[in-house]
């Protein structure tokens, strides 16, 4: 009985040994929310830039699904880790681990025995994203269509270095431009604009891409403008339909790598979007189209 009591003992030294100095939180806050990782990925940074008490936020390489966001509260940082993971296509499981550089030992004590200003803190602060977070899930809608091939397209565009937030903005820059000295010069418009990424790099959120409108190649082609030329291969892909603000068409993407992970498919991350509105003219967002097309990888297909 005397070596069983010590047993026990020992095991609850240890939890508490792990608990209060191993532990890597003071305070978890779970959720579920009605979209997939990408999308809670890109609303945490967004909403980040709104927020004056927050000092970083920082995503390891191509890990979509866990960010450190640092947030200053008086005297205070708050160390607040996002863990997501998709639960279907249109649903995630959120874990938030928040931890007090300064004052973590004294929340574990507090915290399982009273409802400190910590907890309450950590906790209007994940309410405030998740209101965010479903007013912008609210203003646009992904739908996976599955496999299928890239169009084949001779596209005329400019090439173009921009953040994923711009991408819509270098768009807006160049449609005009592009299609008044094509027509111009009397060339065939063959479909409508796309955007062709060639380098996505998911840490910076950041984007090199080809924005422009199809044509049929001919001898009319201007040749003395900062407008380049290049044929589009038909490749098979992961196709979505879009609608929304073509500023957060990217959103899509997220929700194709969701579903080429969950189907075993290996895929490019160089998404292909075929846009079929002009922002111009205005009209509901949700009902602006675009088609977005993930890379097969080959050997996968």
């Amino acid at each position: 009985m005397k070596k069983v009591l010590l047993s026990i003992l020992a095991i609850l030294l240890l939890a508490l040994v792990w608990y209060l100095f191993i532990k890597p939180s003071d305070y978890t806050v779970r959720f579920e929310a009605k979209t997939f990782p990408g999308a809670i990925n890109q609303t945490i940074k967004l909403w980040d830039q709104t927020q004056d008490t927050v000092v970083s936020v920082s995503q390891e390489g191509d890990d979509i699904y866990h960010l450190t966001q640092k947030i200053k509260f008086g005297d205070s940082i708050h160390i607040y880790n996002w863990e997501m993971q998709a639960i279907t296509d249109s649903t995630s499981k959120v874990k938030v681990n928040i931890h007090d550089e300064n004052h973590s030992l004294a929340n574990k004590i507090t915290v399982p025995f009273s409802d400190t200003d910590f907890e309450k803190r950590s906790r209007k602060t994940v309410l405030d994203f998740m209101e965010n977070l479903n007013d912008h899930v609210n203003k646009f809608k992904v739908t996976i269509v599955g496999e299928e091939e890239i169009p084949t397209k001779y596209l005329a565009y400019i090439p173009l270095k921009v953040t994923q937030f711009q991408k819509a903005g270098g768009m807006m820059k160049n449609l005009n431009y592009i299609t008044q000295i094509l027509l111009e010069n009397e060339v065939q418009l063959d479909g409508s604009p796309i955007v062709q990424v060639t380098h996505w790099n998911m840490e910076k959120d950041s984007i090199e891409y080809n924005f422009g409108q199809p044509i049929i190649r001919s001898e009319r082609l201007p040749m003395n403008t900062d407008i380049k030329y290049r044929r589009i291969f038909s490749k098979k892909a992961l196709k979505a339909e879009y609608n929304g603000n073509y500023i957060t068409s990217d959103r899509a993407w997220y929700a194709l790598l969701d579903y080429a992970k969950a189907n075993d498919i290996e895929v490019e991350p160089t998404p292909v979007e075929i846009f079929y509105n002009n922002p111009n003219f205005g009209g509901n967002e949700l009902q602006w189209k675009a088609e977005i097309y993930m890379p097969i990888k080959e050997g996968n297909e």
